[in-house]
């Protein structure tokens, strides 16, 4: 996960990924990560966490490694996101996506969120 991670690093994914922190969301929410393996391969060719907080639903690192782009892999992974999403209660999801990422919002758009000019995010490293 995390060499996949690495290779499909978005500019603006700016915290650390490290076996600590995936095990720690696996810990907190196993069934958040949700990958694509090329079974010919065997390898993870693509991941996205959609967690719950118990209020929304959250999905970011959506990663395909770039030999498996624009095969259909992101839509079907939003799509199973999505579902799990909505069966632990979800009404409303929420991608993060930066600003200038052109390709990452043009995906998302395809896939029917709206981009939200009103509401900013508010971050601090801990």
């Amino acid at each position: 996960m995390l060499a996949l991670w690495d290779l499909a690093r978005s500019r603006h994914a700016i915290s650390e990924d490290n076996e600590h922190v995936l095990l720690q969301l696996l810990g907190h929410d196993p069934g958040s990560l949700l990958v694509a393996e090329d079974v010919n391969e065997g390898e993870i060719v693509a991941s996205l966490i959609a967690a719950w907080d118990g209020w929304r639903g959250n999905m970011y690192r959506l990663a395909v490694a770039p030999g498996h782009r624009r095969q259909g892999i992101a839509t079907r992974l939003v799509g199973a996101g999505e579902r799990r999403l909505h069966a632990l209660g979800a009404r409303r999801v929420t991608a993060l996506v930066g600003h200038d990422d052109d390709p990452a919002r043009s995906m998302w758009t395809a896939l029917g969120y709206g981009f939200d000019p009103d509401i900013g995010r508010h971050v601090r490293n801990l």
